[in-house]
């Protein structure tokens, strides 16, 4: 007989055609989740486009309020647009819509969720749960095993944020500069990024703000906040986009109420549920975006005491599209039925 959690669910995937969604299909696949049906949804421009799962080929109807009648969960893979207009129906029809966007992230009736960190959070739900940014979950994930050990004071992060980070215009515009690089042709205008990205670094994801930092930057300090309830907890950061396809990198130098040894802070790592320690310098041996790109697992390495201080370096390297975005919004589903609540 089986268990109430294995029952299958009505699901629906808002963006299924998109970087993430087609992540979110391989992802649910991998990890059995029940679905006995999936909906594939997106704008006017990609109905008639058909996904494949679990060996079927399914047409990408519109996204409608109309489409979310009898669903259990919604993951909404898709632009903010559609999470704002569409996300709150979602409830209206007795789902629960989990939203890749940073539309309800800051909303205080939506929980912001990652798992193995603030799971109990899902049973807070009002018909919407919000996934964290893409540098935001990876960040956090290396941080809750050593505030399990010391009070958070402050970090100091710069990013390294893969061209996926802008979904799939975004490795299209590097694909496409990096070829004309090749054929020794003029560089193509950019269109996705503030700039020339292949052969090329550029700090700055996203917009910038008034105050000077971009809107991928503050991010990191609200979003951070919210997940591990540490209102004073500060975040000082740079966020830079890199030729990169898949991953993003970030250096944490990270400052706690008492001094973490590296050696304390490299088995409260490895003990920690979906991280993996890399960290043996006299054999060249740390993570890179290469490591991580299509795995689910946050990966730390370089772990030292600064120099001039008791703070403590990190490097955090997890696959943007995976745990960064699609495997969490898997989990958090999985959360709600552990949980009995779907």
């Amino acid at each position: 007989m089986s268990k109430p959690h294995e029952r299958p669910r009505k699901i629906a995937i808002v963006g299924a055609t998109g970087a993430v969604g087609e992540v979110l299909l391989r992802v649910l696949e991998a990890r059995n989740f029940p679905v006995g049906e999936l909906r594939p949804l997106a704008s006017e421009r990609s109905v008639g486009t058909t996904i494949r799962f679990r060996g079927e080929t399914l047409p990408v109807e519109l996204a409608r309020p109309e489409a979310f009648d009898g669903l259990d969960f919604v993951f909404f893979a898709a632009t903010g647009e559609l999470s704002r207009t569409l996300g709150p129906e979602v409830g209206k029809r007795g789902g629960i819509a989990i939203d890749k966007s940073a539309t309800w992230r800051m909303h205080a009736d939506v929980p912001l969720v990652i798992p193995e960190v603030n799971g109990a959070a899902v049973e807070k739900h009002k018909g919407i749960i919000s996934n964290p940014n893409c540098t935001t979950t990876p960040f956090v994930m290396a941080l809750e095993p050593l505030r399990r050990l010391s009070k958070l004071r402050r970090a100091v992060v710069t990013t390294f944020q893969s061209v996926t980070g802008a979904g799939l215009p975004g490795i299209e515009e590097l694909e496409s500069q990096q070829r004309a690089i090749h054929e020794h042709r003029p560089i193509p205008k950019p269109e996705k990024f503030a700039g020339q990205i292949a052969n090329n670094v550029l700090p700055l994801c996203e917009t910038f703000r008034d105050d000077a930092y971009s809107t991928e930057e503050v991010k990191l300090l609200f979003e951070t906040r919210k997940i591990m309830d540490e209102p004073a907890f500060e975040v000082a950061m740079t966020c830079v986009r890199v030729p990169v396809p898949v991953s993003h990198s970030m250096t944490v130098l990270l400052e706690t109420e008492r001094p973490i040894a590296p050696d304390d802070a490299r088995r409260a790592l490895a003990a920690f549920p979906g991280v993996i320690v890399m960290d043996d310098p006299a054999r060249n041996i740390f993570p890179t975006p290469a490591d991580a790109t299509g795995r689910d697992e946050v990966f730390v390495g370089r772990i030292r005491r600064d120099l001039t201080s008791d703070r403590l370096w990190l490097w955090v390297v997890g696959d943007n599209l995976r745990k960064g975005a699609a495997t969490n919004a898997v989990q958090i589903a999985e959360e709600l039925l552990r949980r009995g609540l779907r």
